[in-house]
């Protein structure tokens, strides 16, 4: 373009984009309320400052040309990001009282954040709560870049530019079909699996390897059935009568519930076993100030001790909150 000429702006790209999206000049002075002969000098305007040929007139009518098409890309990738803008100023607005940002493991999000977001919205109304379930490792190097304001993990290594507090801590339990067999005992042994389908996390899940662990000791062998990284996955999977499991207590409690009947073709047993199940509250160390964050934070402890009251009452004593 040559200096001399006077700059594209952002009027030109306006009627350029409605030409396109309406397919004529007629449509396009329609949408942007102004008339026909307007829209077709800035069009002018614009091929002559670009150097462009952007439509053909064919019998009266403008056809787009392929460079018209490649420049109409850019603007639409253009106009999207402004749309984010918009969309992301109407969010605050409406939120004009706070925004948290929470992110968790899946089993929270099922299990354990839906209560404390009840808890927590019946409190502050007006807030905007945001919840992102991730798997590891990607949960802890998203807490550690300092992308949201808490979360929510199973254990307290070593967070760089984070720090972990323990809210809860439960024993494992068994979960099994409608109708097994196992489901006549109150407590089962490790011995009581053997020969059993089972289905499990994938090896590399820390509570799968503690599971394991007790079956070796015990001498007992299992039918490895079905592997999955999620514990809602498991329990339908036992639900279908693929395998029994042993899987965390708030899924449990959460899929099962904690009523002496089975619910959703499930039964939940304790186990011999004393398998420690922890949540861990993260709070990132750089993350701008939130007020809202400690207020959360208590909301979250007042839904684990209820928690910890319902699996104490239904299957055993509960491990105590440090």
């Amino acid at each position: 373009m040559s200096p001399t000429l006077p700059a594209l702006t952002h009027r030109h790209v306006e009627v350029f984009r409605a030409v396109m999206t309406a397919g004529s000049v007629t449509g396009a002075a329609a949408a942007l309320y102004t008339s026909q002969p307007t829209v077709s000098r800035e069009l002018a305007r614009m091929e002559h400052l670009l150097r462009l040929t952007l439509f053909d007139r064919v019998r009266g009518r403008l056809q787009p040309t392929a460079q018209a098409y490649a420049l109409f890309d850019e603007v639409q990738r253009s106009y999207a990001g402004l749309e984010r803008v918009a969309d992301t100023a109407v969010r605050l607005r409406q939120f004009a009282q706070g925004q948290l940002s929470l992110a968790c493991l899946p089993a929270f999000a099922h299990a354990l954040l839906p209560g404390a977001c009840a808890r927590f919205q019946k409190a502050h109304p007006g807030v905007s709560v945001s919840v992102d379930p991730v798997e590891s490792p990607s949960l802890e190097e998203r807490l550690a870049a300092q992308a949201h304001d808490l979360g929510l993990v199973e254990h307290d290594g070593a967070l760089a530019g984070a720090h972990a507090r323990r809210l809860l801590e439960l024993d494992e339990v068994a979960v099994l079909p409608a109708g097994h067999p196992l489901a006549a005992r109150r407590r089962l042994e490790a011995r009581d699996f053997a020969g059993e389908p089972f289905v499990s996390f994938h090896p590399r899940d820390r509570y799968r390897q503690g599971v394991d662990r007790w079956f070796a000791d015990a001498g007992v062998e299992r039918q490895l059935a079905m592997e999955t990284d999620n514990a809602v996955a498991v329990c339908a999977m036992v639900r279908h009568g693929l395998g029994v499991a042993i899987v965390n207590p708030l899924t449990a409690l959460a899929v099962a519930g904690a009523g002496a009947m089975p619910a959703h073709g499930l039964v939940v047993r304790p186990l011999t076993l004393s398998q420690p199940f922890r949540v861990y509250v993260v709070r990132p160390a750089h993350r701008p100030g939130n007020a809202l964050v400690a207020r959360f934070e208590a909301a979250l402890e007042a839904e684990c001790d209820a928690l910890a009251r319902q699996v104490a009452r239904a299957w055993g004593r509960p491990r105590a909150r440090a």
